[in-house]
């Protein structure tokens, strides 16, 4: 009798992985719908409502040694206490820039972000590069200088997104913590900064824009989910499908953004951004195909 269980196909991550990017990309239009909140506050309030979130998730999936265990590491939440700072520094950024309709600049940092990922795994990791990789890195670097020449004013939100999430990446892998539980810590470690903030707004003259408006106020709510479901999301599909093809689709998020800026928005693509865009694109398909080659290679070697 043959053992059924063991031929039954895994399950694909590739809706997981659609799902998250396709939110990620999205977020603007729910970050329009807040922009009467000041930037300060709303990451204020998304830190409080994703907490219940992921603690919720948690419970669900049964994590809660994992949260004890990293607690008790005193190296585990030194490092976690980096990568919120680093986290929330791009929370605020990204949202403070949707909001003042610098949506192609958040776009850039987000196709930006890969490759400079690669740099930092070379510089910090003493990772190596592959000549189509430092070539596609070079190219990301010609748009960058390109739009210090044309573009300055928004060029520093590009980079802190791309570097900020960047240095986030490199803080968490070096910690064992899982996504979530790793995102539930560094939430617990921002809510009293959160919370100093929202207390700020509460007793200032301009008051607080929570429980001013009930829709306003359901939407803000409405934060930790599409903060804490789309790092799920992520984490399963990180699991049931190569790294390098999970790699490929995060491309999706900064293309709907670009795509949400030029048809939804409106904003006007200048053309020292379009040069820039061009070469990012240029950059990502010789380092889209480099990682493709080398996985045949490996495969082709594994087979042999």
């Amino acid at each position: 009798m043959s053992d059924t269980a063991s031929n039954d196909p895994k399950p694909s991550g590739l809706p997981a992985a659609l799902s998250a990017y396709m939110i990620w990309g999205f977020m603007p239009l729910y970050i329009a719908l807040v922009s009467s909140v000041p930037p300060f506050e709303f990451v204020g309030w998304r830190i409080i409502w994703t907490l219940p979130v992921c603690l919720l998730i948690v419970a669900v999936r049964r994590q809660f040694s994992e949260l004890r265990r990293a607690f008790s590491s005193p190296k585990s939440v030194l490092a976690l206490f980096a990568s919120a700072t680093l986290i929330a520094v791009n929370w605020f950024i990204y949202t403070w820039a949707i909001m003042q309709n610098q949506v192609y600049a958040t776009s850039l940092g987000y196709y930006l972000n890969p490759l400079l990922n690669v740099l930092l795994g070379t510089l910090l990791l003493g990772e190596r590069l592959s000549k189509l990789q430092w070539l596609a890195v070079a190219i990301a670097a010609l748009a960058v200088a390109m739009l210090s020449a044309g573009a300055l004013t928004t060029l520093w939100i590009s980079l802190s997104l791309a570097l900020s999430f960047g240095l986030y990446g490199m803080v968490r892998k070096q910690v064992n913590v899982g996504s979530l539980p790793g995102l539930t810590i560094e939430t617990i470690i921002l809510v009293p900064v959160a919370s100093v903030i929202l207390l700020w707004y509460a007793t200032s003259d301009q008051g607080s824009a929570f429980g001013s408006d009930l829709e306003l106020s359901s939407l803000m709510v409405f934060s930790g989910v599409v903060t804490a479901i789309p790092l799920l999301l992520f984490a399963i599909a990180a699991r049931r499908m190569p790294y390098s093809t999970l790699g490929f689709i995060q491309y999706l998020a900064p293309t709907i953004v670009f795509l949400l800026g030029l048809f939804v928005f409106g904003q006007q693509l200048r053309t020292v951004q379009l040069a820039s865009f061009l070469l990012i694109w240029t950059a990502i398909a010789i380092f889209v195909a480099d990682l493709w080659w080398r996985s045949r290679r490996v495969k082709a070697t594994a087979t042999a």
